[in-house]
């Protein structure tokens, strides 16, 4: 693995499966080898990447943009409708949960994955291509909403897609770490969002920046969404799926047979989700607005403080996976929301003390109580359902709480601010959130030690 990347070959170093019997496959046709699964990494990591990068910039851009597409007359109420366009782009996204479950459960992961990072990346290039509001008026936010949809519904088959594809073809006691590449290359994908903003704001004046420097970082969806297109193009689908298709055993109707088989652990994964979906965007995403705009925080200084609890925040995902093989997935998340719960309102209280280092810190602490839900979580999710419904119960659970409250959480975040003159808003909401987490956990089974379901 010497011409691999260092991050990359760190994770797959610790994913092979040397001194490890693999578990027979059911099918001695679909036997994975490990030079199979380091392939499966690689494009599962570079592809998720890509998603995630095109779909966190506008968050890491938003003050900018808030002025480029909305009229300043007010600067709370630019930047609310710059966060309301980032909401709406979320509530497509249970039905892209559904019509990607309905691809990936039926005709393949492989081909849903393909598919979703080519319609993620044309969507992210066309928001470069965007005029603003000084040259088209009201069509420059009602485009930008278009793509934000676009990108939304493309978004909504990524992470289930990813994380099943991972779980699929990783050794069985290993589960954990495999699935924690997606939350690990969301992160990477956010910390090159958040270099790039670091870059522009320093590197650029006001003007530049908000005249044609903000487009850049969109400008990038294309070669790279071809790349991560390509590689996914090369694998072959997962030995699970392959096994359910040769048999004959998967279902017409995947969502039909979710709601009419899987009720509980739908709201059980539903609810489980609901911490992740607040705690990554107001702390990977929002925070550096928040810093800027209600902190009064220096635009550079937020986003490097960002950048530096992002990096120690990848390195942490990796250990959460490897902990929730050992000791089990629902003691992790149980874990994040208690500490969440417990934290999260001191955490934010120290924002407050406008110190570079001990903002850096907070973030990193909030960074790696996040990891604790984020690491175990997809592994989580991919365990709760059988194959047959696999992608869509994830891809339903995860875009449904995202949808309401994760796309909806830098709006939020700023509204409860305006409306209450509190800067603890933010934490206060993630508080609750936690707490309806942890009930959710609570009633869900050990799935780490247990077969993947197959019917």
């Amino acid at each position: 693995m010497s011409n691999e990347s260092p991050s990359i070959a760190a994770a797959q170093g610790n994913l092979s499966n040397e001194g490890h019997p693999t578990p027979p496959a059911a099918n001695p046709n679909h036997t994975v080898g490990s030079d199979t699964r380091r392939r499966v990494v690689t494009a599962s990591f570079i592809g998720n990447f890509v998603e995630w990068f095109d779909y966190a910039v506008y968050g890491y851009l938003a003050g900018i943009i808030s002025s480029v597409f909305f009229p300043e007359s007010d600067r709370q109420t630019a930047l609310l409708a710059t966060f309301g366009v980032f909401a709406v782009s979320f509530f497509v996204r249970p039905l892209g949960g559904f019509i990607w479950g309905h691809i990936g459960d039926r005709l393949g992961r492989k081909r849903a994955l393909s598919l979703s990072i080519l319609l993620m990346s044309v969507a992210t290039f066309c928001i470069a291509l965007i005029p603003g509001y000084a040259t088209i008026g009201v069509m420059a936010p009602i485009l930008l909403l278009l793509v934000r949809v676009v990108q939304g519904f493309s978004a909504a088959g990524e992470y289930a897609g990813a994380s099943a594809f991972l779980v699929e073809y990783a050794p069985a006691h290993r589960r954990g770490l495999y699935a924690a590449v997606v939350p690990a290359s969301t992160a990477a994908g956010l910390l090159l969002g958040s270099l790039l903003a670091a870059l522009l704001s320093s590197a650029m004046t006001p003007e530049q920046l908000n005249e044609w420097g903000w487009r850049l970082p969109f400008l990038l969806a294309a070669p790279m969404g071809l790349i991560g297109r390509y590689i996914r193009t090369k694998l072959e689908d997962t030995p699970a799926f392959l096994e359910l298709a040769e048999t004959d055993h998967a279902v017409k109707a995947p969502a039909f047979a979710m709601f009419r088989l899987y009720k509980k652990q739908l709201i059980i994964a539903t609810g489980a989700v609901l911490l992740n979906a607040v705690g990554f965007y107001v702390i990977l995403s929002y925070m550096p607005t928040y810093l800027s705009e209600e902190l009064g925080f220096g635009a550079t200084e937020s986003f490097l403080a960002t950048t530096i609890a992002l990096a120690s925040y990848i390195g942490f995902i990796f250990l959460t996976g490897i902990a929730s093989d050992r000791f089990g997935r629902k003691r992790m998340l149980l874990t994040a929301s208690v500490l969440f719960v417990l934290l999260t309102v001191p955490a934010f209280m120290l924002l407050d003390t406008r110190n570079f280092l001990v903002i850096v810190l907070v973030q990193i602490l909030l960074g790696g109580m996040l990891t604790l839900n984020d690491g175990t979580l997809p592994s989580f999710l991919a365990e709760l359902f059988p194959t047959k419904v696999r992608y869509t119960g994830f891809a339903v659970s995860f875009n449904l709480s995202n949808a309401l409250f994760g796309g909806t959480a830098p709006f939020m975040a700023t509204l409860l601010i305006g409306m209450t003159h509190n800067q603890l808003a933010p934490g206060w909401y993630l508080v609750a959130a936690s707490i309806v987490s942890l009930i959710a956990v609570l009633f869900a089974a050990e799935t780490s030690k247990q077969p993947l379901q197959q019917d």
